[in-house]
This record gives C-alpha cells, sequence and structure tokens, in this order.
C-alpha cells in the first residue's frame, strides 16, 4: 500500500523545508570543515548526476510521443542545462563552501579573487539560489506527475526528493554565511533562511497543481519539464564537481568514493519507485 502523490507530495516538500531551515541555521550549531563539505558535495553531485540519467530523463522520454521521444527530451535537457548555466554565470551564487581551509587550498589560484567573493551581495545569491530551488521545485512536482501517469503504486520521485533535501542545506547555508559576513543579525538571516525554505515546496506545489490548467497537453508539459530539470541538475552537480577536480589533489579517493555511491544510491533507488513509468516504452 502506498499513498498517494498528492499526499507523498506533501510528505517531500515538508521534509525539504525543514532541511533547508537547518541547513541555515548549521554554521550557528557546527563548524563545517571543507574535507566535510567536499564529501557531502561528492556524494549529492554524483545523486544528482544519477538522478537526472537514471530518473528525469527516462521518465520524460517515457511521456513523450514515439518516435522522437528521445530527440525531444534531449532538446529539453540542453536547453535546462544552458539555462541553469546562464543563472550561474550572471548570479555567482553556486559557491558553498566557506571554510577557512577552502581559501587556503585555492590561494594560488584565486589570490586575486578573495576581496571581490566576500563583497558579493547576498541578495543576488539568494536570488540565484532562489531561482534554482524553484527549478527543484519544478523538477520533484513534474516527477510526482509522471509517475502518477505510469500508474503503479511505490515511492514516486523518490530519487528526486532526496537529491533536493540532502542539497537544500548547503544553498541556505550558502546564503546565511554569506549574510553573517557582511554584518545581518540573526533575525534577519532567521527570516531569510526561513522565506529560502519554502521556495522549493512552493515550485512544487505550483507546478503539481498548475499543470491541470493546460490539460490538453499536460504529459508534453510535464515530460519537458522533467528534461528540462534533468539538465539542471547535471549543471548544478558539475558546477560542484568541476572545481574541486581542477583545483584540488587532496582526498582523492573519498570524495572519488563518495561521488561514486551518490550514483549508486540514484541508481539503487528504482527499485523503490513505480515500474509503469520505466517499462511504458
Amino acid at each position: 500500500m502506498s499513498a498517494s502523490p498528492a499526499l507523498l507530495l506533501f510528505l517531500y516538500c515538508i521534509a525539504i523545508a525543514c532541511f533547508s531551515l537547518v541547513g541555515g541555521l548549521l554554521p550557528n550549531w557546527v563548524r563545517m570543515t571543507h574535507t566535510r563539505t567536499q564529501l557531502v558535495m561528492s556524494l549529492v553531485s554524483g545523486l544528482m548526476l544519477g538522478v537526472a540519467f537514471y530518473h528525469l530523463l527516462p521518465h520524460s522520454m517515457a511521456l513523450l510521443p514515439e518516435p522522437r521521444a528521445a530527440d525531444t527530451a534531449v532538446w529539453w535537457l540542453m536547453i535546462g542545462l544552458v539555462a541553469m548555466l546562464l543563472l550561474l554565470r550572471m548570479f555567482h551564487f553556486h559557491q558553498h563552501d566557506f571554510s577557512s581551509e577552502e581559501g587556503a587550498h585555492r590561494d594560488h589560484h584565486h589570490s586575486h579573487e578573495e576581496p571581490a567573493v566576500h563583497s558579493l551581495s547576498w541578495v543576488g545569491i539568494a536570488l540565484g539560489l532562489a531561482l534554482h530551488t524553484l527549478i527543484d521545485g519544478v523538477a520533484l512536482g513534474a516527477v510526482m506527475l509522471g509517475d502518477m501517469t505510469g500508474g503503479a503504486a511505490g515511492l514516486a520521485g523518490l530519487g528526486v526528493f532526496l537529491a533536493i533535501l540532502l542539497h537544500k542545506p548547503l544553498d541556505a547555508m550558502s546564503i546565511t554565511t554569506i549574510m553573517e559576513s557582511g554584518g545581518w543579525d540573526r533575525s534577519a538571516r532567521a527570516t531569510t533562511n526561513l522565506l529560502f525554505a519554502f521556495m522549493c515546496p512552493l515550485g512544487a506545489l505550483l507546478f503539481y497543481f498548475g499543470v491541470d490548467f493546460i490539460a490538453e497537453s499536460r504529459n508534453l508539459v510535464v515530460a519537458a519539464a522533467l528534461a528540462f530539470s534533468a539538465g539542471a541538475f547535471i549543471c548544478i552537480a558539475l558546477s560542484d564537481l568541476l572545481p574541486e577536480v581542477h583545483f584540488h589533489s587532496h582526498d582523492r579517493t573519498k570524495l572519488t568514493l563518495a561521488f561514486l555511491l551518490g550514483i549508486a544510491l540514484a541508481y539503487g533507488m528504482g527499485t523503490l519507485e513505480p515500474t509503469a513509468i520505466h517499462l511504458s516504452h
């Protein structure tokens, strides 16, 4: 017996909001070292890549009409990747590691950029992350609709949910850390953290319940959203991974194993999700 997709989505949204809130408060409770942060980022990056290729893209192709389902899905994937890349270029928001160790690791490469990093407005970072997290919400809402269309029981959207759940604390921590370094008091940081925590649930619920207003092409809209989200997930995952690979040689084995574990988790979670959507072709 399984919960209805709508109930499951509400539970997912509550969990994501809570984890995001905790992430924003984390700097007040524990000091995240560079290695710990990079291990989490490597695990989540592997999970996001796995979710993009094992869940979002196949779901999208399953909902698209033949014979050009693959071509259409890949086009939307590319649009999502480019759109997220442009967001990253515009707002420079995807920086999760603010430890003193990180500064030491990159002194040789980025010493001339440190003032620019610390002078970044938290508003720009928050805006970029808000758009990013709304896209995450659309991904969650779309995959729940895709699984519902498949008509099978199971933990619908589990892979997408877990990828977002583990990623949101890092995003929230980025905003509150930048605000703290800019001199904002705890009340302002808490308010911003609370607003950010509900952005992903907002995107998920708006898409899930709003797509019915365009019911005539519902499957096409959901399929496009899934492929678009796959591209966004790939871009975000690589934006976390590539700087680490390029600038650091420490803890290579641990970070690689964490990355591979994330991919394995994404693949393994397919056994807990509805199967009909994967078999519809």
